[in-house]
């Protein structure tokens, strides 16, 4: 019986899901074990290629206390000379959340490029229903931002 026990704690570690591993009180959401923002994904790619592509180890940059990851040289230097464009907006955190009150770490793979803003969501219901209706949302979550962004650690 304790074998199984260690084998299912084992077993439970592994299969940890992303929200578990990218919860975070960062200003940026960051993977607390890779020190990776948006789980190694190029933001430039979701402007440039409209899909969510990982970056690689050979292009990266240091910016708000993470470490981002691009597919090229040329997404790298456009996420340098201006990261308040291609960094997801609320510092990754789930704007439909962000709206109820609530910090809740977006998945790279929800997503939405709107009003040329970067926009990452902890899960799809949210991200469709922000689709739907952007300004809705992002009136809610700009009007609790200020508050709920001085709670997270710098």
């Amino acid at each position: 019986m304790a074998i199984f026990a260690l084998w299912a704690g084992f077993f439970g570690v592994l299969c940890l899901d992303f929200t578990a591993l990218a919860a975070t009180t960062e200003r940026v959401v960051v993977n607390r074990y890779s020190g990776l923002a948006i789980e190694g994904f190029d933001p430039v790619a979701y402007f440039t290629d409209s899909v969510a592509v990982q970056g690689v180890a050979d292009f990266e940059a240091a910016e708000a206390g993470a470490v981002w990851r691009f597919r090229n040289e040329g997404n790298r230097a456009s996420f340098v000379a201006h990261p308040e464009v291609y960094g997801p907006q609320f510092g990754g955190y789930d704007p439909v959340d962000l709206g109820r009150g609530v910090t809740y770490a977006g998945n790279p793979r929800f997503w939405v490029v709107a009003g040329q803003r970067l926009y990452l969501f902890g899960r799809e219901e949210n991200r469709d229903a922000f689709k739907a209706d952007p300004s809705r949302f992002l009136k809610d979550a700009a009007a609790r931002w200020p508050r709920l962004e001085q709670g997270l650690a710098q």
